[in-house]
């Protein structure tokens, strides 16, 4: 067993709010989500279009996933002007370099090839005016991921680094986001496996292919890149007078003492899994900053005449002091089960069922248009053929995000703020 005994001096703390970078999305974008087999697992990309629908639904932005399993950074820019071109994306972000570094030692000609087609990749999206997210590759595990060769995790960690910089300066260079998520699994992986033994996986059981926990970070590393500042929602209820209100999304319907009705168009992100499960993404936040850079739904209570109150939010409650309610109380955080659950998971689905057909899409039919060739490739009608087929294919995942986009349904819920003598 590897001792992470040197790695936990590196461990890092999550409390405060990260400053947001500059905002990249704007209304009506489209996001194109581009990887390897950690992207066609389809759960960052799930969790990243999930978000964008419930948490900033007024952004309307249209997400499409393009992972494809064994992938490197050229093998993407030999494809992408049949493949993602067409779909004219106004961000892309990429995730590429767990297979670029052929799972060896770094040298230098290991560095050039993920450069040239992360460049690739990078110059021609900025010749179709779309912003590229460069983001880094993720981790292997530092436990489970080639346990018969112990420390190798640590040789091929210093690979995915050294090409997470190049991802960095490449984005430096053409003035675009860059989404470091090497580092923040890093430093999840460390404080997670110091809490939780070096068994809890952090890159999934092979080390490589993270589950929830991991693509939550993956997630998180995104959204902070694309600018997003994480505010879902502020409710403010004052106990003396009665009153309350809400910010854009939110609603007060009615409020007498401290009781609270209120209806919200927009949802905080939601959890699943235990404290010490890998494949939920509740267990991974004591040690990532997701909820506050990216999850605030934030209740503030005024002049409260008691030391402390009980809130309860749906079927939940919890005591907090004057002083934190005062300060405002991230519900998101401190209520994982909580009126927006199912509703949240409802539309997680409609994009998990969204996502798998654009996987069939792209590998099962757009891409083998590149295979006609000679003549053919000419021929008016094959063109006219494949052109019908791209534009009833895109009608169907647009009529999807359609379907997604209209099951962000009100949620009704009671906050009932109980001051304690």
């Amino acid at each position: 067993m590897r001792s992470l005994l040197c790695l936990f001096a590196l461990a890092v703390s999550f409390s405060g709010v990260s400053r947001a970078a500059e905002p990249v999305l704007k209304k009506g974008d489209r996001l194109a989500i581009i990887g390897d087999s950690i992207t066609e697992q389809k759960l960052y990309s799930k969790y990243i279009e999930t978000y964008l629908q419930v948490c900033y639904p007024e952004l309307e932005i249209q997400c499409f996933q393009f992972g494809w399993g064994g992938e490197r950074a050229p093998g993407f820019a030999s494809r992408m002007e049949n493949d993602l071109v067409p779909w004219k994306p106004d961000v892309v972000t990429t995730c590429y370099g767990m297979n670029d570094g052929s799972y060896r030692a770094y040298d230098e000609q290991i560095g050039k090839a993920y450069e040239n087609g992360m460049r690739q990749i990078v110059d021609r999206m900025k010749k179709a005016g779309a912003t590229v997210v460069v983001g880094s590759p993720g981790v292997v595990d530092s436990f489970t991921w080639r346990r018969n060769e112990p420390d190798f995790d640590q040789v091929y960690n210093d690979n995915l680094r050294k090409l997470g910089q190049i991802a960095k300066s490449l984005a430096e260079e053409n003035d675009f986001p860059h989404a470091d998520v090497f580092g923040d699994m890093e430093k999840a992986m460390i404080s997670a496996k110091a809490a939780l033994g070096e068994g809890y996986p952090v890159a999934g059981g092979d080390g490589v292919h993270p589950g929830a926990n991991g693509h939550l970070l993956m997630a998180g590393a995104f959204l902070k890149a694309l600018g997003l500042d994480g505010n879902v929602g502020a409710i403010t209820v004052d106990v003396a007078s009665g009153k309350a209100d809400a910010s854009d999304g939110h609603n007060v319907l009615s409020s007498k003492g401290g009781t609270v009705e209120i209806e919200s168009t927009r949802y905080p992100f939601c959890f699943s899994g235990n404290d010490k499960d890998p494949n939920g993404t509740r267990s991974i936040l004591p040690h990532s900053p997701f909820n506050q850079d990216l999850n605030r739904l934030t209740l503030t209570v005024k002049n409260l005449s008691t030391a402390h109150a009980d809130v309860t939010f749906g079927t939940a409650t919890k005591t907090f002091s004057k002083e934190q309610l005062s300060d405002g109380i991230n519900l998101a955080a401190e209520f994982f089960d909580n009126p927006f659950v199912a509703p949240f998971n409802r539309v997680l689905n409609e994009v998990a069922q969204k996502q798998s057909a654009e996987t069939s899409m792209i590998k099962g039919f757009i891409t083998n248009f590149r295979q006609i060739q000679g003549s053919l490739a000419e021929d008016a009608e094959v063109k006219a053929a494949l052109a019908t087929i791209r534009r009833k294919m895109t009608e169907a995942n647009d009529t999807a995000h359609a379907k997604a986009k209209a099951s962000v349904e009100p949620v009704r819920y009671t906050l009932v703020i109980n001051p304690k003598s």
